[in-house]
């Protein structure tokens, strides 16, 4: 059963940073691309970032290239997206995705709120 359980949102000030954390179960993170979008309030979800599973490149959303970096832990089967730099347009509820054999699987969510 495939699970995927995001963590580490929160209210952080503008040029600060947090880590995200995505902890997948049912398959192995580093056997299938793994993407984390966002939601902001009243918008549509929009793709953040990606971690392909053979060979591991990366590819990010123009506006938060330079200031997160998607990365895995296969050892613990856990997605992060490291966060810095901070802006308010970056708040936004997070989750994190997986398309396994054809199905698209998403997490609940963690909120990251970015204001003073």
């Amino acid at each position: 059963q495939v699970q995927l359980v995001e963590s580490g949102g929160g209210l952080v000030q503008p040029g600060g940073s947090l880590r995200l954390s995505c902890e997948a179960s049912g398959f192995r993170v580093s056997d299938y691309t793994m993407r984390w979008y966002r939601q902001a309030p009243g918008k549509v979800r929009e793709f953040v970032a990606s971690i392909f599973g053979v060979g591991g490149s990366t590819d990010y959303v123009t506006s938060v290239r330079g200031r997160f970096t998607i990365s895995r832990d296969n050892a613990k089967n856990i997605l992060y997206l490291q966060m810095n730099s901070l802006r308010p347009e970056d708040t936004a509820v997070y989750y994190c995705h997986v398309r396994r054999v054809g199905m698209d699987y998403w997490g609940k969510g963690t909120l990251v709120t970015v204001s003073s």
